[in-house]
């Protein structure tokens, strides 16, 4: 069976931390190195221009999430997204990184997104099939980019096209208006 793939809300912001926490605390899929709380979840849920948030559910509680943010802040950028995708450890390899994603990336070609991207801390073969497995090629890795736990790491890059070809006069991506 598979979790039920819906819009967050605000009110998902304490089970989205509650799934990042142990990314946070106890691996450096995240760099992050303090757990953020519900209120800033909430705070980037409501970033402007809104990107969609998606949240999978079993048994009515918060199994995963997904989410869209800007990739850069340079007007030129904005036609692009990074992605993020995080699993409860019981919902890992179930198919739900699979289906939160493929409803991310249609919501953003519906919205005028042309390209997703997505960091991922090396090595980490189960992020790096399921980027592969979606249609993800590696742009490039920063050697050593990033400090935690008491070594440096390495961050590769993913690039997905939504857009193939690209258009050459592309219209203004429009805000996510769900959520």
């Amino acid at each position: 069976m598979t979790a039920r793939i819906r819009p967050a809300t605000g009110a998902d912001a304490a089970a989205i931390a509650a799934v990042y926490r142990p990314y946070v605390t106890d691996s450096v899929i995240s760099f992050e190195t303090e757990p953020p709380d519900a209120a800033e979840m909430a705070r980037r849920m409501a970033a402007r221009p809104a990107k969609p948030w998606l949240v999978a559910e079993r048994d009515q509680a918060v199994v995963g999430y997904a989410y869209a943010s800007a990739h850069r802040e340079r007007a030129a950028y904005r036609w692009a997204a990074d992605v993020s995708v995080y699993l409860a450890a019981a919902e890992r390899s179930r198919g739900t990184g699979r289906a939160l994603y493929a409803q991310l990336f249609e919501l953003l070609k519906d919205l005028g997104y042309v390209a997703a991207y997505a960091g991922i801390a090396l090595p980490n073969p189960a992020s790096v099939g399921l980027h592969e497995s979606m249609g993800f090629g590696l742009v490039g890795v920063y050697r050593g980019v990033g400090h935690k736990f008491g070594r440096w790491h390495d961050v590769g890059w993913w690039q997905l096209a939504l857009a193939d070809p690209r258009p050459d006069d592309p219209a203004e991506p429009r805000p996510w208006k769900e959520g």
